[in-house]
C-alpha cells in the first residue's frame, strides 16, 4: 500500500476541518418572552431570552441579550422575536382529534361523495386552523379517507403542508356493527366499499387488524371499546369488545411498540379495556369508582372530550339539527355527564391529558376546552398542564415537546393577557412556533 504525501495529509486535514466547522455551524432563533411559562406546573418567569438552534431549545437565559451575543462563531442568526408585552408558554397538544372531518348534516352523504385526496386536502386546511389556534401537536384517533391522515402527517413532517405535528392511528379497531364501523344505514353494496380495516371479531381478527394498522404507519392504536354517540344505531353505551378480544388488541400493539388509547363511555367497557391494559380512556363518561382505582393502579390517562359533550348536547337540543334518531337519544344521555364526570376523576387524582374530539366540535376552537377543564374544578394551571407536560407524557413524547427547556422541540406560543388569571385569553393566540419556524405572529 502506498503511503500518503505530507502534502495529501494536509489536504485531508483541512477538508475534515472545513467540513466540521460546516457541520457545527447551527441556525439560531432568539425570543424574548416578557412573561414565560417555561414548564407548567412551575413558577412564571419575568424577562427572559429564549435561544433556538435548528429548530430545538438550546437554552433559556435571563435577560433580554441581544441576539448578536449569543451566536458562536460559524453560526447564524435567523430570527429573533419581540414578545416582551406577551404571555408565553409551550405549544399546546390536543390528545384528541379527527383531522379528515367535521361533523355536518351532509356528514352521511360526504362519506360516500368524497375521495381519498378530498379527505387529505380537506384534512389539510383544518390542520392550519388547528396550529393557527396554538396546537403545535395533535394525536388523530381515527380518521375517515383511507390514507389521507397519513399522507397529511407525511406532508407536514416534510414542510409541504402547514400544519402541527401529527400522531396519527390510522382506522379505528371496531366490532362488526359497533362504534367505528361506520357503515350503520348504507345499503349492503355502499357498505362493502366504505369497509374499514380496522373492523375485526375475535382475537385472531383483532391482532390482525392492530398489526394491518401498523403496516399502514400507525403512530399508536385507537379502539372502540363501547358504542358511540354519533354511531348510527341504537346498541347502547354499553361495551362491545369480550374481554378476550380487548387483551388481543393490547397485547399486539404493545408488542409492536404502539400505544392503545380506548374510546369509552360506559363503565363496563372502561373497567375492561383499564384491566386489560390500555395506555388512555377517550370520554369516560360513565366511569365509576373501580374506574378511579383501576386509573390509578394501573398509570392510564383519561382524556375527558368535555367540549364533545357540550356540542352534541347543543345539537341533540336543537329541533330542526341533524342528529339522526339515534344519536339524538344517545346525545342527550351521555353530553350533560361530561362535565361532572371529569370534575369526579379530578378530584380523584386520575391523571387528565387535553383532549377535544375536534371533529365533532369545530376544529380551530380546541381552546374552548381549557375553560371547560377549568369550569371542571381545575386550576387554569393545571388545565394548561394537561394540554402541555400532561398530554405529551400521554403521549410517551415527554422528552420531545411540551415545554421550553434545553433539548425539546421549539414549539412556543404567546397571548395577550394572563392565562393564569383568565383562561379564555388562550382563544386568542397572537404567536405560534413550531420546530423554531413561526407560523403566526411573525
Amino acid at each position: 500500500m502506498k503511503k500518503l504525501s505530507l502534502g495529501l495529509l494536509a489536504g485531508a486535514g483541512l477538508f475534515i476541518g472545513l467540513f466540521t466547522n460546516v457541520a457545527m455551524a447551527e441556525e439560531i432563533v432568539v425570543v424574548h418572552a416578557g412573561t414565560l411559562l417555561a414548564v407548567p406546573g412551575q413558577a412564571v418567569q419575568t424577562q427572559q431570552s429564549i435561544i433556538i438552534a435548528d429548530g430545538k431549545i438550546r437554552k433559556v437565559v435571563a435577560g433580554y441579550v441581544e441576539p448578536q451575543a449569543l451566536i458562536g462563531e460559524g453560526d447564524a442568526l435567523i430570527a429573533s422575536y419581540d414578545l416582551k408585552d406577551k404571555f408565553v408558554l409551550p405549544g399546546m397538544i390536543d390528545s384528541h382529534v379527527h383531522l379528515t372531518a367535521e361533523l355536518n348534516p351532509r356528514g352521511r352523504l360526504e362519506a360516500v361523495e368524497m375521495s381519498d385526496p378530498d379527505r387529505a386536502i380537506l384534512a389539510a386546511g383544518y390542520a392550519y386552523k388547528t396550529l393557527m389556534a396554538g396546537f403545535t401537536t395533535v394525536r388523530d384517533v381515527g380518521a375517515r379517507g383511507g390514507d389521507a391522515i397519513f399522507a397529511l402527517r407525511d406532508g407536514i413532517e416534510k414542510g409541504l403542508v402547514v400544519g402541527p405535528r401529527v400522531y396519527a392511528s390510522g382506522s379505528t379497531i371496531s366490532v362488526t356493527g359497533g362504534h367505528g364501523d361506520g357503515t350503520q344505514g348504507y345499503r349492503d353494496d355502499i357498505a362493502h366499499m366504505m369497509m374499514s380495516s380496522g373492523v375485526c371479531d375475535g382475537a385472531a381478527e383483532c391482532r390482525k387488524a392492530v398489526r394491518e394498522q401498523v403496516r399502514r404507519g400507525a403512530d399508536h392504536i385507537k379502539l372502540t371499546a363501547t358504542g358511540g354517540v354519533l354511531s348510527n344505531t341504537a346498541a347502547g353505551l354499553g361495551q362491545q369488545f369480550f374481554n378476550d378480544e380487548l387483551e388481543a388488541i393490547m397485547d399486539t400493539a404493545h408488542s409492536m411498540g404502539r400505544r392503545v388509547t380506548a374510546h369509552a363511555h360506559g363503565a363496563d367497557g372502561i373497567n375492561s379495556a383499564l384491566r386489560a391494559g390500555v395506555d388512555s380512556i377517550e370520554h369516560g363518561t360513565y366511569l365509576d369508582n373501580e374506574s378511579i382505582r383501576l386509573f390509578k393502579r394501573k398509570g392510564a390517562y383519561l382524556v375527558p372530550t368535555i367540549l364533545a359533550g357540550v356540542t352534541v348536547t347543543e345539537w341533540a337540543n336543537d329541533p330542526k339539527g341533524f342528529l339522526l334518531p339515534a344519536q339524538r337519544a344517545k346525545a342527550k344521555q351521555v353530553g350533560p355527564r361530561m362535565l361532572e364526570m371529569a370534575r369526579k376523576a379530578h378530584e380523584a387524582g386520575v391523571k387528565i391529558a387535553f383532549g377535544t374530539d375536534s371533529g365533532v366540535s369545530a376544529h380551530g376552537d380546541n381552546a374552548r376546552e381549557l375553560a371547560l377543564l377549568v369550569e371542571a374544578g381545575m386550576t387554569p394551571m393545571e388545565a394548561l398542564q394537561s394540554a402541555t407536560i400532561m398530554a405529551a407524557d400521554n403521549m410517551g413524547q415527554g422528552d420531545h415537546f411540551g415545554k421550553i427547556t434545553p433539548g425539546l422541540a421549539a414549539d412556543i406560543i404567546a397571548v395577550d393577557g394572563d392565562p393564569l388569571s383568565d383562561i379564555s385569553v388562550m382563544m386568542e393566540i397572537a404567536f405560534v412556533m413550531k420546530d423554531g419556524v413561526a407560523y403566526k405572529g411573525n
